[in-house]
C-alpha cells in the first residue's frame, strides 16, 4: 500500500483522527460548513510520523522507560522527553516525505507565509482537549524552515507537558501519534477565542467572545487582558473592554514580534457590537455542525471572519437529558450521600432502581429534578427549609435561581419531581423499642434476601432482583422507619433553636448526642478499635501487617504467633461491616470484605495511638459528658420564668434524640448490606460470561447498566465497544467538579454563605459538631493513605460511613461537602470532633501539615501562622 504523507485540508474530514489528527480532522470538517472561513493549508499525515519513529534509534526503549515513570517525578520525565525530542529533530526527512510537502507548497504559493501546527492523535478529543500541549509555530517562510517545523511538531508530542498530559489521562504514549497542519498566515487586525457555552458558569445558552488587536498569540500566552463580550438570543448581555498595551504582529522576514499599541487605540474595542454578534452566530453554526459546545479560535481580517481552530470544551459539566425543552432546576445527590465521584454505569442504574425519587444522572453523577416542587409556593418553602439545614449553598443556589424571575414557572400546587419536602411526621412517643422492632424487620428481610437469591442464575437472577428493589424500597420507605429518622433529626433541631433562644447556648444538641445508642456507624469506628486491642500484644502480627500489600493477607496470618486470634477478630469485624467502603452508594467499588488490605493503615494506627479498652473508654466518657450537659441545662432552665415547663420539654427532647438519632444511620446500614447480596450474585454471573469467553473481565460488567447487562446474560454477546466507549468516558468524569445545582441551560449554580462575622481570611463552612480545637491538618483524599499523628484534624473532600473508624484517631473534621445530619456530622457530633463542613476548596486551600482551628461552633477555619 502507498502511504499518503500529505492531504489538503479540503480532502479531510472530521471521521480522520488517525490520520490527520484532532486539529487537521476539525479544520478539514470546519471548511466543509457553509458560510464558514478557514485558511487554506494541508496535512502532514501521522504515516510521516510513524514512518520518522520507525527509523528513530531506540526510540522503543526510551518510551518504554517514559510509560513507567510516575507522573509526578518531573525531573524524570523532564530529561527523557528532551532526549526524544532531541532524537527525533535530528532525523533527516526522507525524500519521498519531503518531496510530497514541497509538492503541497508548490501547490499552494511556497513563497507565502505559513502557521505550522501540531496536530495529534490524541488531540481534540470531546473527553481531552489537549488544549497547549504541543507547538505550533505562526509565520514560518521557505521550504527549509517549513520542514524542520515540520520535525519540531513531531517532536513537540513529547514535551513534558504533553507527556505528563497524558500520562495523567491514562493515555498510552505508544497510540498516539503526530500529524502536521501547515496553513496560510493570516495577518488579523484583531483575535481571540469564542466559547460557544459560558466557560465559568456552563450556561449552554450565553456566548464569550474574548478579542484583542493583532494576532491571538497575545491573548493566548497571557500578554494582554481581552477584551470580553457574552452573548444570549443574539443580543450582548455584558461586555468589558481592556486596556489593550501591547499586541503580537507577524514580522515581514518571518516571526513574530510584541508591538505596542497606539494610545488613542488602546481603550477601544477590539470588535464592533455587531462584529460580535456576527461572530456569535458562526459559532453556533460550527457548535450545531460538531454537536457540541466548542471553543473557537478565530481572526478578523478586512471585517471577515476566518476560523483556525475549533474543538470541543471538555471542562463543561453535562447535562442530564430531558424528554422536554423546558427548563429544569436539579439538584446533586452526591452532595447529600457524601460522595461526588463519579459513579460507573452498573452503580448509577442499580442506584435508580433502588431510589426513592427519579434520578438523572451526568457526569457519572446522579441529580434530582426540584423544578415542580420550586415552582409551587406549597412546596418550594419546605423545600427550601430542608435544603438550607443541610447544606446552606444549595438553598444558596435555589434561591439565586427564584430570584431571577424567569427561568421557573409559577405553578398553583407541586407536582412529581422528588420526595416529600419534609419528611414524615416524627412519632408521638419515645420508645426504644420502636427502633429496636426496626432493626429486626430490616435483618429479617436481608436475610430472606441473601437466603432466596442463593438459587437463581441467569435472567431468572434478574427477574428475582428486580423484584428484591421493590422489596428494598419498600423497607427504606417504611413510613415508621421515616418517622423514627425524623423524630432524631426534628428534636434535634428544636433544642439547638430553644436552648439558643432560651439560654444562649449556641449548638446545644452537639454535647446532648455524645455516645447515643444504637448508632450503627460509630459503633463500626470504636469496634475496630476492639481489633487493635487483639492485634496489639502479638509484636510478629504487628510487624506483619506493616508490610501488607496484598488482599490474602488474612490466610497468612495463623502462621505467626498471635495471627489465628488476628484473623478471627478481622473476620469477625468483616462479618458485621465488610460490606461498607469508600463510595458505598455506587455499588461497584471494592468492599472491605473484598479489599480488606484498606483496614490496615487504621488498624494500625490505633495500635500507634491508643491504649488498650480504648473503644469502651471513650464511649462511656461520652455518655457522661452528654449527662452531665443534660443535668446542667435543664438546671438552668428552671431557674427561668416557667421553667419546670421549659426544663420538662426539654428533657421529653433530649430523650427523643438519644433514643432516635442512632437510628439515623441503621437504613444505609441496610442499603449497603442489600448491595452487597446484589453484587455477590452479579459478580457469580460475569463470572460465567468470563468462562464463556463473552467478557475478558468479570468487572467489565460495571461498565454496563443493569438491563444492558441482563440483555448480555440472555443473549452471550456484547458490544466491546461500547464498554471501551464507557471506560473513556468514565475515566474522563474524573477531571469534572460536580455542582450543587444544575441547570437545563448547564450553568452550575455553587451558592454562597453570604456571612460576615468571621476573621478575615478564614474559610467559611457549616458548623456541624460544636467546639474549638487546633492541630496539624492532615489533607487524605484516600482512607487507605491514612497516617495520622495524635492532635491531628482531618481535612478531605467527603466523608461517607465507611470513614467513620479514621474519626476515632482525629480531634477534628474538615470537608469540603456535607451537611448539618449527613453522616459525617453525625458521628462527628457522637464522637465530639469539633466540625466545620462545606468549606469549598479546603482540600486545596490548606496545605497539608499546616496549623489551623476549626471553629466547630461558627462554621469557619483559621489557617495558623
Amino acid at each position: 500500500m502507498i502511504e499518503q504523507y500529505v492531504l489538503g485540508l479540503q480532502e479531510v474530514d472530521g471521521m480522520q483522527v488517525a490520520i490527520v489528527g484532532g486539529k487537521g480532522a476539525h479544520l478539514g470538517a470546519l471548511s466543509r460548513i457553509d458560510g464558514i472561513r478557514v485558511p487554506a493549508g494541508f496535512c502532514v499525515t501521522t504515516a510521516a510520523f510513524r514512518r520518522i519513529m520507525a527509523e528513530a534509534p531506540s526510540i522503543d526503549d526510551r518510551l518504554d522507560q517514559l510509560s513507567r515513570l510516575n507522573p509526578d517525578d518531573r525531573e524524570a520525565i523532564r530529561t527523557l522527553s528532551a532526549e526524544i525530542r532531541r532524537t527525533i529533530e535530528g532525523i533527516v526527512l526522507p525524500d519521498d516525505v519531503a518531496a510530497a510537502i514541497t509538492r503541497a507548497l508548490t501547490h499552494l504559493g511556497e513563497q507565502a507565509d505559513y502557521a505550522v501546527r501540531s496536530s495529534a492523535t490524541a488531540e481534540d478529543l470531546p473527553t481531552a482537549s489537549f488544549a497547549g500541549q504541543q507547538d505550533t509555530y505562526l509565520n514560518v517562510m521557505g521550504l527549509a524552515a517549513i520542514l524542520q517545523h515540520v520535525s519540531r511538531c513531531w517532536a513537540s508530542l513529547f514535551t513534558e507537558r504533553a507527556v505528563t498530559y497524558r500520562q495523567r489521562n491514562g493515555i498510552d504514549h505508544r497510540t498516539v501519534h503526530m500529524a502536521v497542519v501547515a496553513q496560510k498566515m493570516v495577518f488579523p487586525d484583531a483575535a481571540g477565542i469564542l466559547f460557544t457555552a459560558d466557560p465559568v458558569t456552563g450556561n449552554r445558552k450565553v456566548a464569550t467572545v474574548d478579542a484583542s488587536f493583532g494576532l491571538g498569540e497575545a491573548l493566548v500566552s497571557g500578554l494582554v487582558n481581552p477584551d470580553v463580550f457574552k452573548v444570549r438570543d443574539g443580543e450582548i448581555v455584558a461586555k468589558a473592554v481592556a486596556t489593550k498595551q501591547r499586541a503580537v504582529h507577524a514580522l515581514p522576514a518571518g516571526g513574530t514580534k510584541e508591538q505596542a499599541i497606539d494610545p488613542q487605540r488602546q481603550e477601544q474595542p477590539a470588535l464592533t457590537d455587531a462584529q460580535v454578534v456576527r461572530l456569535v452566530q458562526l459559532g453556533r453554526r460550527i457548535e450545531a455542525h460538531f454537536g457540541s459546545p466548542q471553543d473557537i479560535e478565530w481572526c478578523l481580517v478586512d471585517d471577515d471572519f476566518q476560523i483556525v481552530q475549533s474543538r470541543p470544551i471538555t471542562t463543561l459539566f453535562p447535562i442530564p437529558a430531558a424528554r422536554d425543552r423546558e427548563n429544569h432546576v436539579y439538584v446533586s445527590v452526591g452532595h447529600q450521600q457524601m460522595m461526588t465521584d463519579p459513579m460507573k454505569p452498573l452503580g448509577v442504574s442499580v442506584w435508580q432502581l433502588t431510589a426513592m425519587a427519579p434520578m438523572h444522572e451526568a457526569g457519572g453523577r446522579l441529580f434530582v429534578d426540584v423544578t415542580r416542587r420550586l415552582a409551587s409556593p406549597a412546596s418550594r418553602a419546605g423545600l427550601l427549609e430542608v435544603a438550607g439545614r443541610g447544606d446552606p449553598l444549595i438553598r444558596d443556589a435555589l434561591e439565586t435561581v427564584l430570584d431571577r424571575g424567569d427561568f421557573v414557572p409559577t405553578l398553583p400546587e407541586a407536582g412529581p419531581g422528588g420526595p416529600p419536602a419534609s419528611g414524615a411526621s416524627a412519632p408521638t412517643e419515645t420508645d426504644p423499642a420502636i427502633v429496636t422492632e426496626l432493626i429486626e424487620r430490616s435483618q429479617a428481610s436481608i436475610a430472606a434476601l441473601r437466603r432466596d437469591i442463593r438459587t437463581k442464575t441467569g435472567p431468572a437472577l434478574f427477574d428475582f432482583l428486580l423484584e428484591a428493589f421493590q422489596e428494598h424500597k419498600r423497607v427504606l420507605s417504611d413510613p415508621l422507619s421515616m418517622q423514627a429518622i425524623m423524630a432524631g433529626m426534628e428534636a434535634t433541631w428544636w433544642l439547638n433553636d430553644q436552648l439558643r433562644e432560651w439560654l444562649g447556648e449556641k449548638n446545644a444538641a452537639d454535647t446532648l448526642t455524645l455516645s447515643a445508642p444504637g448508632n450503627v456507624t460509630s459503633e463500626m469506628g470504636l469496634a475496630l478499635l476492639d481489633v487493635a486491642d487483639v492485634i496489639r500484644p502479638h509484636p510478629e502480627v504487628v510487624a506483619f501487617l506493616q508490610g501488607v500489600e496484598d488482599d490474602g493477607f488474612l490466610d497468612e496470618l495463623p502462621k505467626l504467633a498471635g495471627g489465628t486470634e488476628a484473623r478471627d477478630a478481622i473476620e469477625a469485624y468483616l462479618d458485621r461491616y465488610g460490606m461498607r467502603c469508600v463510595g458505598e452508594i455506587d455499588i461497584t467499588r471494592p468492599r472491605w470484605s473484598e479489599r480488606p488490605t484498606t483496614l490496615v493503615p487504621l488498624i494500625l494506627d490505633n495500635i500507634k495511638l491508643f491504649e488498650p479498652g480504648a473503644a469502651e473508654r471513650r464511649f462511656e466518657q461520652g455518655r457522661q459528658e452528654a449527662q452531665k450537659k443534660q443535668e446542667d441545662l435543664l438546671e438552668r432552665l428552671r431557674a427561668l420564668p416557667d421553667g419546670e415547663q421549659k426544663a420538662d420539654e426539654a428533657k421529653r427532647m433530649i430523650d427523643r434524640v438519644r433514643t432516635f438519632i442512632g437510628y439515623r444511620e441503621y437504613p444505609k446500614y441496610g442499603i449497603v448490606s442489600r448491595y452487597f447480596v446484589y453484587k455477590q450474585a452479579l459478580l457469580e454471573e460475569a463470572e460465567r460470561l468470563v468462562q464463556a469467553n463473552v467478557l475478558p473481565e468479570k468487572e467489565d460488567i460495571f461498565y454496563l447498566t443493569f438491563q444492558e447487562l441482563h440483555d448480555v446474560v440472555r443473549s452471550n454477546r456484547v458490544d466491546d465497544q461500547l464498554i471501551q466507549q464507557r471506560k473513556d468516558a468514565f475515566r474522563s468524569y474524573h477531571a469534572l467538579t460536580p455542582p450543587r445545582v444544575l441547570t437545563s441551560d448547564g450553568e452550575a449554580i455553587t451558592g454562597a454563605y453570604r456571612r460576615d462575622d468571621v476573621p478575615t481570611g478564614a474559610l467559611i463552612g457549616l458548623p456541624v459538631s460544636a467546639g474549638t480545637i487546633e492541630g496539624r491538618a492532615r489533607v487524605i483524599l484516600d482512607m487507605a493513605q491514612a497516617d495520622l499523628e495524635p492532635g491531628d484534624i482531618l481535612v478531605t473532600a467527603h466523608t461517607d460511613p465507611s470513614w467513620t473508624p479514621l474519626f476515632v484517631a482525629i480531634t477534628g473534621l474538615v470537608t469540603e461537602v456535607g451537611g448539618l445530619m449527613t453522616h459525617g456530622a453525625v458521628i462527628a457530633r457522637e464522637y465530639g470532633l469539633p466540625a466545620v463542613v462545606g468549606v469549598i476548596d479546603a482540600t486545596q486551600l490548606i496545605p497539608d501539615g499546616q496549623r489551623i482551628r476549626v471553629h466547630g461552633s461558627d462554621g469557619y477555619v483559621e489557617i495558623l501562622p
